[in-house]
């Protein structure tokens, strides 16, 4: 046993540290484990008064597993062993609840082998732990790779999407090992171009080739930009790689196939019924290849997002980790405590609309036109958007017409207007100032050959301050493949995205430009002839839920979720029973089938998932209510819900009021 020992304190002095740290659990207990001394933070953590919990085996604070796995009992062997233990893991409130802590145990000598008892501090870090898995499950959401460094790239940190793909982690990019995930070929110029921007502080953009686990290479696109303080010097940096190489693959065939198609537009009248057939084959798959065409596109633009986006996420944690540390401070005033509590909900909001974005823009899937808001669409879209553009671009919105109703894809629009907005931005050298601007029209003005055409047109357009567009180029620069930026930092597919989406949605674009002064792009959309549909969006306020209204089974296998999802529910005044898996939810049916008024339940959950759970459910039971819940699924995405409600992750405690009571009020 180390021979470490604590110093003996004045006794009053030492009630005086333990009463004033509020802030941390503090107990101390007899050798046998036996709680001998419970301050007022443990008391405020945990629940149990002193005069509780004197007396009682300190085990009470462990889960039942780590009770059945003996940790109590390690712990003291290791304080004992090592003169101290730390660990982090759940532990019990006197209400039931868990939280996850950071825990240190120490032993109390009187003397060398004399062991007094035990002392322990324990510190919630509940709501880090929630913020750290919400951030590390967006970057793993992300496309491609993600990856932080420090300052001078010694330290290098990436997300799973890497680590899986170059089979390398951890010490093996230390340093300059990264350069080894390259191409040979690649390594040498990558080095020059990462110590050229660490050199001037400035961010960059190129692409590589990295190695495969398994030999094959495939192209990349790499951005990084840095992330300062507020003296301007450089803490990490945050980048992106965006598989690129099936834009290579999407070029090559529409190539081969429009020279396919060329081909057979010469062939002999003899031929032609034979030509018509396997024409037809050639426009199946080239519908094909043009929405891979398409995705790369979103792709394209989605890489564009991914460092901001990493970056805003820090600061909007910063937030919440902060009012977090000030609600935690003795003697704050009610006005104090509204407001840090106001400013982690907001910050909550901001971040969920942020990932929503995220994933819409990502998201393959066909044309759904939608009737929507374009000006109100616009400013929702602004703050993904400022993240692609940088501190020293001055950004300007003016609505003129409102409301703007249009009824096109709405992901797609947003892609077009991230593609117009980036294409300014390059257009600026990253410096200038942009204007966007939602007006009416009356015709589609006169455009490449095309004259005006009468109509009432939404104009979206997008005005920078760069250099212009010389003449003799604006002719092919809507083309696909077609850019006038340096090699590594254009493919050509922003602006063909944005006309393509403007033809098909039954409109154009518009360009005017002039030389040394700026460049507009207008995208005009058909004005939707109703808005009855704008109208019915205003959601209406929630209507109370009666308390103690019937019982709810909740199928959750997140831990966090379902613990934080029962007490919501309990607290709404529902009898909530939780079961872990879907299995577990058909079992508990089979023993009570009349016990339940309402189901639910998550989508995505291993084994059994939440829509096939609902389908068995409401094949036995038909008029059971049963509601979804998820924040984002390809099942979903593909499928629908299935005619069951759904409440989008992560929801609000008014939003699950107001589908509970419409369904529990509909039986």
């Amino acid at each position: 046993m180390n021979d470490a020992r604590i110093a003996p304190l004045d006794p009053a002095f030492a009630e005086l540290i333990l009463e004033s740290a509020t802030d941390f659990a503090i107990y101390t207990t007899d050798p046998a484990g036996m709680l001998t001394s419970w301050n007022p933070g443990a008391e405020k953590l945990m629940g149990w008064t002193p005069a509780e919990a004197l007396g009682m085996n300190s085990r009470l604070v462990f889960t039942a597993e780590d009770r059945a796995a003996q940790v109590p009992e390690n712990e003291m062997r290791r304080a004992l062993a090592e003169g101290r233990s730390i660990n982090e893991r759940w532990h019990l409130r006197k209400d039931g609840t868990r939280f996850w802590a950071s825990g240190l145990l120490m032993p109390l000598l009187g003397g060398p082998q004399q062991v007094q008892g035990f002392v322990k501090m324990l510190r919630d870090r509940t709501v880090e732990r929630q913020a750290d898995r919400r951030f590390s499950a967006m970057t793993a959401a992300l496309p491609g790779f993600v990856f932080v460094t420090d300052a001078d790239g010694s330290n290098v940190e990436t997300n799973e999407q890497f680590q899986h793909f170059t089979g390398r982690a951890g010490p093996e990019l230390a340093g300059d090992r990264w350069l080894e995930a390259l191409h040979p070929e690649d390594r040498e110029r990558a080095a020059e171009i990462w110590e050229q921007a660490v050199r001037n502080g400035d961010g960059y953009e190129a692409r590589y080739r990295f190695r495969r686990h398994d030999g094959e290479y495939r192209a990349f696109a790499c951005r990084a930009v840095p992330e300062r303080d507020s003296e301007g010097r450089i803490l990490r940096w945050l980048g992106t790689c965006l598989d690129v190489d099936n834009e290579a693959r999407a070029r090559t065939a529409l190539e081969g196939l429009n020279q396919t198609l060329e081909h057979r537009a010469t062939q002999s009248h003899a031929d032609l019924a034979t030509a018509i057939e396997r024409l037809q084959r050639e426009v199946i798959e080239r519908q094909k290849t043009e929405e891979a065409l398409r995705q790369a596109q979103k792709m394209e633009a989605v890489g564009q997002l991914t460092g901001g986006i990493a970056h805003d996420f820090n600061n909007l944690l910063t937030i919440i980790r902060s009012s977090i540390d000030l609600l935690r401070r003795p003697n704050i005033s009610p006005a104090q405590r509204a407001r840090y509590m106001d400013a982690i909900s907001d910050t909550v909001d901001r971040a969920a609309g942020l990932t929503r974005q995220l994933l819409a823009f990502a998201r393959r899937q066909p044309l759904q036109p939608e009737l929507f808001d374009a000006g109100v669409r616009l400013n929702e879209t602004m703050a993904i958007l400022k993240s692609t553009l940088g501190s020293r671009i001055k950004v300007i919105v003016e609505i003129r017409s409102m409301p703007a109703p249009v009824e096109v894809d709405p992901n797609q629009f947003d892609t077009a207007i991230l593609n117009l907005v980036v294409n300014a931005r390059d257009a600026m050298d990253g410096e200038g100032a942009l204007t966007l601007v939602v007006d009416g029209v009356d015709e589609l003005p006169a455009r490449r050959g095309h004259v005006a055409a009468a109509g009432a047109y939404v104009a979206v357009s997008v005005t920078d301050t760069g250099a212009g567009i010389p003449p003799e180029q604006r002719d092919r620069i809507f083309e696909p493949f077609f850019t006038t930026k340096a090699v590594g930092k254009g493919t050509g597919l922003g602006l063909s995205q944005v006309i393509g989406f403007a033809k098909q949605s039954g409109g154009d674009v518009g360009l005017t430009s002039e030389h040394g002064r700026g460049t507009t792009f207008t995208l005009f959309l058909p004005r939707a002839a109703s808005t009855e549909t704008l109208a019915r969006q205003v959601p209406e306020p929630p209507a109370p839920i009666p308390r103690g209204h019937g019982c709810i089974l909740l199928v959750e296998d997140n831990e966090s979720v379902g613990q934080f999802a029962r007490t919501l529910l309990e607290d709404l005044g529902f009898s909530t029973i939780w079961a872990t898996n879907g299995q577990t939810a058909l079992d508990l049916f089979a023993e009570e089938p009349g016990k339940f008024d309402l189901v639910f339940s998550d989508v995505v959950m291993p084994g059994m998932n939440g829509i096939d759970l609902a389908h068995r459910l409401r094949d036995a039971h038909p008029e059971l209510p049963i509601v979804l819940a998820s924040g984002y699924s390809d099942v979903l995405a593909a499928e629908g819900t299935h005619g069951f409600p759904l409440v989008h992750k992560p929801y609000s405690i008014d939003a699950l009021s107001a589908t509970l009571s419409r369904l529990l009020r509909q039986d």
